[in-house]
């Protein structure tokens, strides 16, 4: 390895807590997490001389590929709110499998994207470099993945108001001349 770059063994430590995160957001299970942590680790080792010049953004994107598929793999029902029950954990669970769901239904680019950005918490500039596009095409393909997100899990888009456009669901207040 070139004195540059760091090896496997001096990246490792910041790696696995970035895999775990990703494994655990989608899953919400720990220990399948830990064993998709091992074996994205395990990836990025053999892949190391390919891998070290964007290492955050490929361990997240092998850790995404990862847990989608092990969702992919359970083969227990899905569960449903009239199964479950209202209990606020079980609720939890049924929107972690909708979740899991429509992001398997996106395009592999905002897949991509949403994951790097708002599983993995990496910045826009390191993604677009990962992934050889520019910033202006990820903010896109967030912007596209997260609409579709909403609109799949009927999110209501929280934009803030412009306070310099009136609210035509808002009356305006009265003013009177005050002195």
């Amino acid at each position: 390895m070139s004195a540059d770059r760091p090896t496997f063994n001096e990246r490792a430590p910041v790696l696995a807590p970035l895999a775990y995160r990703v494994c655990f957001r989608i899953l919400g299970d720990r220990q399948d997490a830990q064993d998709l942590t091992q074996e994205a680790l395990a990836r990025a080792y053999a892949r190391w001389h390919r891998v070290a010049r964007f290492d955050e953004a490929w361990i997240t994107r092998v850790a995404t590929n990862l847990a989608l598929g092990e969702t992919r793999k359970r083969s227990r029902p899905r569960p449903t709110v009239e199964s479950v029950g209202p209990a606020p954990l079980d609720a939890i669970v049924i929107q972690r499998a909708e979740l899991v769901e429509v992001l398997a239904g996106l395009s592999k680019r905002q897949r991509e994207v949403v994951a790097m950005r708002y599983l993995a918490d990496l910045p826009e500039a390191q993604v677009a470099t990962a992934l050889g596009c520019s910033i202006g095409t990820v903010k896109q393909h967030a912007s596209r993945g997260l609409a579709a997100l909403r609109l799949a899990l009927e999110v209501p888009d929280q934009t803030v108001p412009n306070p310099d456009v009136p609210n035509p669901t808002v009356p305006p207040v009265p003013t009177r001349g005050v002195s």
